[in-house]
């Protein structure tokens, strides 16, 4: 759904992809899971049914759609035409988004490199990047400190033999234990005598560098997220040379947030998509199954289940589609306020059906046979991911004060008598 006319090529791309999701990825969802096997072999493994299915989605045409047309190495979409499909891919989480070659945090990554990144940084890592032959992993959040305030960060990255020594240990590092993770972009701080916002700096680590450790995979709710997983990783006097350095020293802060605005809204985006297969199943289990003498769907809690799910949806969707409107428009700086409230309101959203869709299951939406407890797990951890709910919140109630104080003020300078 859509609140503009899309152009011709994005209806083709939407019905392509949609066929493509449909047809090819969910049915693909058990074959992928049995082929990652169990214990340390999942984390060894890349199902062969993925590589089959990013050649088949390459084929299609459906491959790296989330670089916008600003990029000169992107599919030429907009943020609010990609907003579309993404919630396509969404459907299908595990599988649709790598499959295409638009999955965290490869995406994020590879927009950091494509905006900030040298000539020589873009031939290293970029390319392969950008045609599916490694991953990579995006290493900022600390255990040892409140990494919602990035300012906490403590990694140190200390100038060295021309180059950095990077120290520190990181945490719940998505990507980090793909077996083709072969780079992690990694925040600290470069100078803390600097201003509170040009302490941090990022550079690039080889995975393969002497000092990287992959301590362990983290489990979210019980699930490892195999093969990607979410990592504790140790920096141990890891050396790189300077030209791994991104932007410039003390151009953290910056490289960030021109990374996270447009990773929190793409998060939106695949989070609608499973808020509408959470939906979808359901309404398939409540008119197939009957309770004291009727189906279950004729019970009125169930009915208003049902409504509630779909109003909430659409409402959550106007969001997101605003957001990437306005990113389109002004720049994802001047769409702070969009951003936050879609990664606010979204994942409660989908939250809140998901849930619903469990109850309906009963015991069976707790466990293994359907997507829905793997749904409900990640979409609970999204509150969290990119900045928690009340970081935003907080930022959403600074911005509108200010904006209503701006009008407020232009009101009165409007209203004031002239001078004789």
């Amino acid at each position: 759904m859509s609140l503009v006319q899309l152009s011709p090529r994005v209806q083709e791309l939407q019905r392509r992809l949609t066929e493509f999701v449909e047809n090819e990825c969910i049915p693909a969802e058990a074959e992928y899971q049995k082929a990652l096997g169990e214990g340390a072999q999942r984390w060894k493994t890349v199902p062969p049914v993925m590589e089959r299915l990013k050649a088949r989605a390459r084929s299609l045409g459906l491959w790296n759609l989330f670089l916008t047309k600003e990029y000169k190495d992107g599919a030429g979409l907009t943020n609010y035409e990609y907003a579309v499909l993404c919630e396509i891919m969404g459907r299908s989480p595990a599988i649709a988004p790598e499959a295409c070659n638009c999955s965290a945090p490869d995406t994020g990554n590879m927009e950091v490199f494509a905006k900030y990144g040298t000539a020589a940084q873009k031939e290293k890592w970029l390319v392969p990047l950008m045609e599916g032959k490694i991953r990579s992993a995006f290493a900022m959040t600390e255990p040892a400190v409140a990494s919602s305030d990035a300012t906490n960060i403590c990694t140190k990255i200390t100038p060295s033999r021309g180059g950095y020594l990077v120290n520190g240990r990181k945490w719940w590092i998505s990507g980090a234990g793909h077996p083709k993770c072969a780079v992690f972009l990694t925040m600290g701080k470069t100078d803390i005598s600097a201003s509170k916002y040009s302490q941090q700096s990022i550079v690039a680590v080889p995975a393969d560098a002497s000092g990287v450790t992959v301590v362990r995979p983290l489990t979210v709710f019980g699930y490892d997220d195999a093969p990607h997983g979410h990592c504790e990783v140790l920096f141990e006097n890891v050396w790189v040379p300077k030209e791994n350095l991104i932007l410039g020293e003390g151009r953290g802060f910056e490289v960030i947030q021109g990374r996270l605005g447009p990773g929190r809204i793409h998060h939106c985006m695949r989070s609608l998509g499973m808020g509408e297969r959470g939906l979808e199943l359901m309404i398939e289990r409540v008119q197939n199954r009957t309770t004291f003498g009727r189906k279950i769907a004729e019970h009125g809690v169930v009915l208003d289940y049902i409504a509630k799910s779909r109003m909430e949806l659409e409402s959550a969707r106007m969001l997101v589609l605003r957001a990437a409107d306005m990113i389109d428009k002004v720049g994802a700086k001047h769409a702070k306020k969009e951003i936050a409230m879609a990664k606010v309101v979204v994942p409660t959203v989908v939250l809140g059906i998901l849930d619903r869709a469990i109850q309906m299951y009963g015991a069976g939406g707790v466990g293994q046979d359907t997507p829905l407890a793997d749904f409900w797990a990640g979409m609970r951890t999204l509150r969290i991911a990119d900045g928690p709910d009340e970081v935003h919140t907080r930022q959403i109630a600074q911005l509108e004060i200010a904006e209503q104080n701006a009008k407020r003020s232009k009101r009165s300078t409007l209203a004031a008598p002239a001078k004789l």
